[in-house]
C-alpha cells in the first residue's frame, strides 16, 4: 500500500475498516499530535500495533494541536506529520481530526481497541465513555519516561 493510500479521511476510513472487520481483522486505534516524532512515539506505536492486526492513528490537525498545546505548536504541519506516521511500517492508516478530543473519530470508526500511553488513567480519558458505548476495549501501553516533544523543544532551546 502506498503512503498516500494510508492517509484517509474519516468517512472513507470507516468504509475500509468495516470491510477489514468482516475479514476478521482486529482494529487498534490511537490518537495524538505526534509533532516531533521521537523514540517514545515509535516504541508506543510498535506496542500498540502488537495488540491487533491494523493500527489506525487519528492525528490532531494543526488547529487542534493549537487548542491543546498553545499558539506556538505544532512545529511540523499536519500533512507532514501524517506522512511521517504513514511511512512507519507499524502504521496501517492515518486520519486527521480537528476536534479537541478523538471522541467523534472513535464514534465513527469504532475500533476494537483504543490505546493510550501509560501516563494516562483509563477513568481520566475523555474518550473512555465513547469507547464503552459500543463495547470497545481500552488498553494502556508502557510510558517512555522523558520522551516528549516538549522535552525535545526545551533541550533545543537550551542548547541553541
Amino acid at each position: 500500500m502506498s503512503i498516500i493510500e494510508k492517509i484517509q479521511p474519516r468517512d472513507q476510513l470507516k468504509i475500509i475498516l468495516k470491510e477489514k472487520k468482516t475479514e476478521g481483522k482486529k482494529i487498534v486505534f490511537t490518537n495524538g499530535c505526534f509533532d516531533i516524532l521521537h523514540v517514545g512515539h515509535t516504541r508506543y506505536l510498535a506496542e500498540a500495533k502488537a495488540r491487533g492486526d491494523l493500527l489506525v492513528i487519528a492525528l490532531n490537525s494543526d488547529s487542534s494541536v493549537k487548542l491543546l498545546k498553545g499558539d506556538k505548536r505544532p512545529i511540523i504541519p499536519e500533512i507532514e506529520r501524517a506522512e511521517m506516521l504513514a511511512n512507519l511500517e507499524v502504521v496501517d492508516y492515518v486520519t486527521i481530526f480537528s476536534e479537541k478530543t478523538a471522541n467523534e473519530t472513535i464514534a465513527i470508526l469504532k475500533p476494537d481497541i483504543y490505546i493510550k500511553g501509560g501516563d494516562y488513567q483509563i477513568e481520566e480519558l475523555p474518550e473512555a465513555e465513547v469507547v464503552a458505548s459500543y463495547g470497545g476495549k481500552i488498553d494502556l501501553v508502557s510510558e517512555i519516561k522523558g520522551a516528549s516533544t516538549t522535552n525535545i523543544i526545551g533541550e533545543i532551546l537550551k542548547r541553541y
